[in-house]
């Protein structure tokens, strides 16, 4: 396909998800499976073109003052992919399958390219309802870290300890220009291709054989902070697909015991094959069947329970944008009850002197500092750990300033750190 092609059929799926208001993934899905002729190159650069729109969707209605679906593909293509207005005009010739020619009044507002008087939600490309909570996270800085979570995420693998070497997956992964993270001591970032279009991954030996696993380097570090320790009794209590029980697995060197549960079975079932891949040995998988709680035979007898929570994701943004527009101001409370469930029911299966490790993927204060100390007032035998402490004592140099000035625990942000947006927080259970 002609790229002006791809660009029409990029404003067609938009189009698709204004009005049927869906994940943007089931959307290309089923505009691949009813345009057959498309490659697999050009199905990854309609996709890559759907979420650029998507991450910068409120700058570019504001400066195209209209809302549509092609206005956001205009915008885009100013603000994701830096084309001047005289590229833009060539692909919005008409011509063959290339979307119709600019109007008077696009062009002008194309040229004009005018942000000033835009609010800050604008200008930061994150939903309206969310300005007040952005606020009040990143004070002067809300709008910097709109844009870094508006940018595209790279390829960030943790190289699994139970296989291999940082040094030897270098190696190996070298004709893919893999470099070390900064921050995770595991970590190897793959950069993105220009249009967005990632490393063919799954053809690779070492993936296969499970000597590297997919992880943003953000939950690298918030597995690190975790501190699993070999001979220890750990609990991953929101597992899903095994992203961080692999890594915990592998920290604790196959030594100890691991259990992975989460309260919806179905989320678990991506993790049976990586553990296979993995080598890990000391996991012990529970699903939840019916009301019976799967670990009750750990209450009060783990020395880490790990709680990645339910939340609103806004820290995943740059890999699901399209999950910014979906999520709703209501979603917000719902989170918050879920997290405090969660958080009191962690609690009772730490043992005297164990740790409770509290995870998100949000910025968002009513998700994290909030909830921390609305947990503490009810949970006497709890103190939170020092920052710096959780910092120094995984090993972890560089990321001093990342301690929360809202209250314990580590806040890590994509404008800052150059990772999905996480906060992570150690608590102990008093002896």
């Amino acid at each position: 396909m002609h790229p002006s092609a791809r660009i029409s059929a990029a404003i067609e799926i938009l189009g698709d998800l204004e009005i049927r208001r869906r994940p943007a993934s089931d959307a290309l899905k089923d505009w691949g499976l009813s345009h057959r002729f498309a490659g697999s190159k050009d199905r990854a650069g309609i996709a890559s073109l759907v979420y650029d729109a998507l991450r910068r969707r409120a700058c570019a209605r504001y400066i195209m003052k209209s809302e549509t679906p092609r206005a956001e593909m205009i915008g885009a293509l100013v603000f994701a992919r830096d084309m001047t207005n005289e590229e833009i005009e060539s692909h919005f010739s008409g011509v063959g399958h290339a979307p119709a020619p600019l109007s008077d009044e696009e062009r002008a507002n194309l040229f004009a390219r005018d942000l000033s008087g835009a609010p800050d939600w604008v200008l930061g490309d994150y939903p309206e309802w969310l300005e007040p909570h952005f606020a009040r996270a990143f004070g002067a800085d809300a709008v910097a870290e709109g844009r870094g979570l508006a940018t595209r995420a790279p390829l960030d693998l943790r190289v699994n300890a139970l296989k291999a070497t940082r040094p030897e997956m270098l190696a190996e992964l070298a004709h893919l220009d893999a470099q070390t993270c900064r921050f995770a001591p595991l970590g190897l970032r793959i950069a993105q291709g220009s249009a967005g279009r990632g490393a063919a991954l799954d053809a690779e030996p070492a993936y296969a054989r499970g000597m590297v696993e997919v992880q943003d380097e953000g939950s690298q570090i918030a597995a690190a902070l975790c501190r699993a320790a070999p001979g220890e009794k750990a609990l991953d209590l929101c597992a899903g697909g095994g992203g961080k029980t692999l890594a915990l697995a592998a920290s604790m060197d196959n030594q100890g015991e691991l259990f992975a549960t989460d309260s919806d079975g179905r989320r678990l079932t991506p993790i049976f094959p990586r553990l296979e891949r993995s080598g890990a040995r000391n996991v012990t998988v529970r699903a939840p069947r019916g009301k019976a709680d799967p670990v009750a035979d750990l209450v009060g007898q783990c020395d880490l329970v790990a709680i990645d929570a339910p939340c609103t994701g806004v820290g995943t943004w740059r890999r699901n944008p399209d999950a910014k527009w979906r999520t709703r101001p209501g979603a917000l409370e719902q989170r918050q009850k879920a997290q405090d469930e969660v958080l009191a029911r962690g609690a009772r299966y730490v043992k005297p002197g164990g740790r409770l490790a509290y995870v998100t993927c949000s910025p968002l204060c009513e998700e994290n500092e909030d909830r921390l100390a609305a947990f503490l007032v009810d949970h006497a035998d709890f103190y939170c750990e020092n920052a710096a402490d959780s910092l120094a004592l995984a090993g972890i140099e560089g990321l001093d300033a990342a301690a929360s000035s809202h209250g314990p625990g580590l806040r890590l942000t994509p404008a800052r750190h150059d990772v999905d947006g996480f906060y992570v927080a150690l608590l102990h259970r008093k002896n």
